[in-house]
Formats: structure tokens, C-alpha cells, sequence
């Protein structure tokens, strides 16, 4: 599908989009291109694959579930606050 003038100019008014005269070419062009490329993608057969289907043998791999230790990143973080209670930085009160 090649997108024209009129076209460009109906999704102008929808979008609310204001193209400027110097790249109307370019825009149009790659409209199209991207128009071209769905309708490559919408010849494929799909028909047969299930909605679930993937590439990947056996599904998505997991990361292997072990504890870790305990993160001192809190701890550091609030080291070099002014004032800091219960893992919160306290600040002075800006409302009443």
C-alpha cells in the first residue's frame, strides 16, 4: 500500500500532528515501507501454531531459585545520610 497526500493528510487531522512540507516525501516513504512490511508478515500461515507458541525448546529458561545474602547496599546508602531511622532517610517536616 503506498500512502499518498490525502492519506497523510487524513492521519494529520487524526493525530493532531502538524507534518512539515520538507519531510512529507520521507514520511509517506516510510509509511509505505512500513505498510509493505505488514503485509509480508500478514502472508505467513499462522493457521497451524498454537497462541503459546516459541522458538525455544521446553519454554522459557529459569534462572536457578538460591537465596543470596543479605545486601548491605541499604546499609551503605544510609551511612552517609545526616539522619536516617528504621532504612529511611529523615528529612526535616515541609508540611503542617
Amino acid at each position: 500500500m503506498q500512502i499518498d497526500d490525502t492519506v497523510l493528510a487524513k492521519l494529520e487531522k487524526l493525530s493532531h500532528l502538524r507534518v512539515d512540507e520538507s519531510k512529507k516525501e520521507e514520511i509517506k516513504a516510510q509509511l509505505s515501507g512500513i505498510l509493505n512490511y505488514i503485509d509480508n508478515l500478514n502472508e505467513l500461515d499462522t493457521h497451524m501454531l498454537s497462541a503459546s507458541f516459541s522458538t525455544l525448546d521446553g519454554g522459557t529458561p529459569l534462572r536457578a531459585d538460591t537465596p543470596r545474602e543479605k545486601s548491605t547496599v541499604p546499609e551503605d546508602i544510609l551511612s552517609h545520610a545526616p539522619e536516617a531511622q528504621d532504612d529511611f532517610f529523615v528529612v526535616p517536616a515541609i508540611i503542617e
